[in-house]
This record gives C-alpha cells, structure tokens and sequence, in this order.
C-alpha cells in the first residue's frame, strides 16, 4: 500500500529541486568569492554568472536582481551567525550566565553587522524584506532578558537594545572623529548593565 503523498500547507515555501539547490548553492558561492576578491560594490551578475559557468538569465532568474543576489548572500552569513547564537560554544552560545551570553550577543553582532555594512546596503529593499533576522534577534534577546529575571515589556526592551546594533547607528558611532570599536562595545555593555544590572 502507498502513502498518500500530503498536499503543501497554504504558506509554505515551496521544496526546492535538487538541480536548483546546486544552482543556489553555485551561484552563492561564487559571488561569496567575487565579494571576497573584489568588494561588494564591483560585484555584477555579468561576472556571477561567468564565475559560475551559467548564462546571466540563469542568475535573474533565481535571484530577480543584484539586491535579490547580496540578499541572498546576506542570509547564508545570517544563518551561520544564527547557528553560532543557537548552538555555539559559550558565552554567545548556550552555556554561559544570561548577562555575559547578553554581552557576547551585542559584542558579536556589532562586529558581524560591521563586517556585512556593504553586503546590507546592496541588498536594499530585498534585504529589508526579510524580517527573520531581525525576528530572530528579538526573541533570542527578549528570551535573554527574561533568564536575567527581568519583568515588564521585554520586547520594548529588546527593541531599545538592538537599536543600537543597527549600520546607520553604528557607522555614525564609528565615522570620523568618532568612537573606537572598543568604545562602541564599552558603551553598548553599558547600556545592558544599566537595563539588567551587574
């Protein structure tokens, strides 16, 4: 007897094919390497699509636009960062008290959202549309605050603690004249000490 075959559940992401998986995959990895050899703003579908050995369709087709591409992109880096939060070793990952895995969690995000700062800006609209990420920081610093004990609106709270952690705020922290990366971190651990305390 053979099991029925399920019919996919209304809003579910379709499963992709093995081809395109390694389509993906292909592409990605050679823009990875475009981005790493020539920055972010040199990179073109034209020379994704001849590092890839594809035509240029292929690349509009999967990915729409170059902001679809570096969005793209944005989220294979996410999703490792992600893993690091969820499974790493402490204090970011699991094992640490909750104020120093609090700590970890902003000092590593600053450097992360520095290090990807061009990768953002050419994703655009495409990467503001993908709201995990951010989803994603809020519920992991909301859980956080409330293993510190912390009562109230945790999610006003984590709110006023990612903000910090955003390009814009961070570069003009960084810009000219401005504060070092230490001091950037010093302030952010500032800000968590006066919201959980020591």
């Amino acid at each position: 007897m053979t099991t029925p075959r399920l019919l996919p559940l209304a809003g579910d992401a379709p499963v992709e094919r093995a081809d395109a998986a390694r389509n993906r995959e292909l592409l990605l990895r050679a823009a990875a390497d475009l981005v790493e050899a020539c920055s972010v703003e040199n990179v073109t579908m034209d020379a994704v699509a001849q590092r890839a050995g594809v035509g240029k369709g292929t690349v509009f087709r999967r990915f729409e636009s170059r902001e679809g591409l570096m969005a793209a992109l944005l989220d294979h880096s996410e999703t490792a960062w992600q893993a690091s939060v969820i499974s790493g070793p402490p204090p970011l990952g699991p094992g640490a008290p909750p104020r120093e895995r609090l700590h970890a969690f902003g000092h590593s995000r600053i450097v992360t959202s520095l290090t990807h700062a061009a990768l953002i800006r050419a994703a655009g609209a495409a990467g503001t549309r993908a709201i995990g990420p951010v989803s994603f920081a809020a519920m992991h610093v909301r859980f956080l605050l409330g293993q510190c004990g912390l009562h109230g609106d945790l999610g006003y709270l984590a709110t006023a603690l990612l903000a910090p952690l955003e390009i814009p705020i961070l570069e003009q922290q960084l810009g000219p004249e401005g504060r070092s990366l230490s001091e950037v971190e010093a302030g952010w651990s500032d800000l968590v000490r006066r919201i959980v305390g020591e």
